[in-house]
């Protein structure tokens, strides 16, 4: 009996695993457009963006004891689903601040996506982000 339990959990694991195996991989085959006929848009528009960006970039306490400023640039790809993903830094300014970039971006709300001839579609993203202590 318990040898059959442990077949059924086994195969019911087995299952969900490669079907969330797929999802990943289907996610990942499709294309990611640079520009699209409708492009991804921040909840509320670009002056919404920078909004968020000014109320949750916090200035990295090494780079301030430094005096250290500059702009990261970063990219990511707005998901089908709104969501953010591969968030990285495309040009550095110093680590902690393009750590910090990266750390605001990858917790940005859901955007409204990308689309390119009526469908949803997965769109590559570039923001820069200035750090300045003055």
């Amino acid at each position: 009996m318990k040898k059959l339990i442990m077949m059924s959990l086994m195969a019911i694991f087995g299952l969900t695993t490669v079907s969330a195996q797929k999802t990943v991989v289907a996610q990942k085959n499709q294309q990611v457009f640079d520009v699209v006929e409708q492009m991804p848009e921040y909840p509320g528009g670009i002056q919404a963006l920078f909004e968020y960006l000014q109320q949750n970039v916090k200035y990295p306490e090494d780079a301030e004891k430094q005096k250290i400023e500059g702009r990261v640039i970063a990219t990511f790809v707005v998901e089908t689903d709104g969501s953010i993903n591969n968030v990285e830094v495309a040009k550095p300014a110093f680590p902690s601040l393009d750590a910090e970039a990266v750390r605001v971006l990858s917790a940005m709300p859901k955007w409204k996506p990308g689309m390119q001839s009526g469908k949803v579609v997965r769109v590559k993203y570039t923001v820069p982000i200035n750090f300045s202590l003055k």
